[in-house]
């Protein structure tokens, strides 16, 4: 099966086209990567401005252990945030899948 057949995995019961499968690890890589990046400038943004009124201590409510800011904390907070994307992907994307298969349009 070639790359594009297993990119567009279930037909529409009416046959009106593909529903796209959406693969777990492609999902999580791009989830996972966004939010670090996320993470990544919302600290800077604390280092830079750090009297901006954002209140980044709410980062920990996502985050557990997370309290602003030590080497340790910053690298929980990127492991966690990084670990985010993949629980989303993990948990959203068979059940993506699941309903694009058993719902009909």
């Amino acid at each position: 099966m070639s790359q594009m057949q297993s990119t567009f995995a279930a037909r529409a019961p009416s046959g009106e086209g593909e529903i796209a499968f959406l693969s777990i690890k492609r999902l999580g890589l791009s989830l996972s990567t966004f939010f670090a990046i996320s993470y990544v400038i919302c600290i800077m943004g604390y280092l830079i401005m750090p009297d901006f009124p954002v209140q980044h201590e709410a980062l920990s409510i996502f985050l557990p252990g997370f309290r602003l800011l030590s080497w340790q904390s910053y690298f929980l907070g990127l492991i966690e945030s990084f670990a985010w994307g993949w629980y989303i992907a993990a948990v959203f994307a068979p059940l993506y899948n699941f309903f694009g298969r058993h719902v009909a349009h």
